[in-house]
């Protein structure tokens, strides 16, 4: 069954589905965690997004993390390794049809880490860049409806132009 992209409007309840998944995780990984952030689309309070709940949880030792993937397991998430970003751990919760959650875990310091925030906080604090992400979203997941490859790369420009502008953004600011 091909997995079907659905991008809807915002729920007010996503914030809430990320803290009771985080105090799970936190639970599992102990004092390996020294952070959970909730991310992607789903973290924007203006934005529509597809209904997956990303976290990202920092930790001490990335290798230790391979340790928790029985546990993790246990919680319902799949450990994936890499999946493509070398230095993360990344574990998907529901099947190809029901996913809810992705659990993206770096180390801290990571160059990630301060990516994936840059983003989020940037789209916060930039309502039109938001809003243009979000009828992006929308008009990707009419054109590719079960294409997560063309729907990704799709979204590949605007990520990468809105990355680079939030990493200037966050330099003025912490100066």
């Amino acid at each position: 069954m091909l997995r079907k992209i659905e991008v809807v409007p915002h729920n007010p309840n996503w914030s809430h589905l990320f803290k009771v998944e985080a105090e799970k995780i936190a639970a599992v990984l102990g004092q390996e965690v020294i952070a959970i952030h909730h991310i992607g689309s789903t973290a924007i309070l203006t934005i529509s997004a597809k209904p997956i709940i990303d976290l990202l949880v920092e930790v001490h030792r990335i290798e230790k993390i391979d340790d928790f993937n029985s546990a993790m397991m246990k919680l319902g998430y799949q450990p994936k390794g890499e999946y493509g970003i070398p230095g993360r751990r990344f574990f998907t919760k529901g099947g190809d049809t029901t996913r809810s959650h992705h659990v993206h875990t770096f180390q801290t310091r990571n160059p990630e880490v301060e990516r994936h925030l840059n983003f989020r906080d940037y789209l916060i604090g930039h309502p039109d860049a938001a809003q243009a992400y979000s009828d992006l979203k929308e008009k990707l997941a009419k054109q590719f409806p079960t294409d997560i490859e063309g729907y990704q790369e799709g979204k590949r420009g605007f990520i990468e132009e809105t990355d680079c502008r939030a990493k200037a953004w966050r330099g003025r600011s912490q100066s």
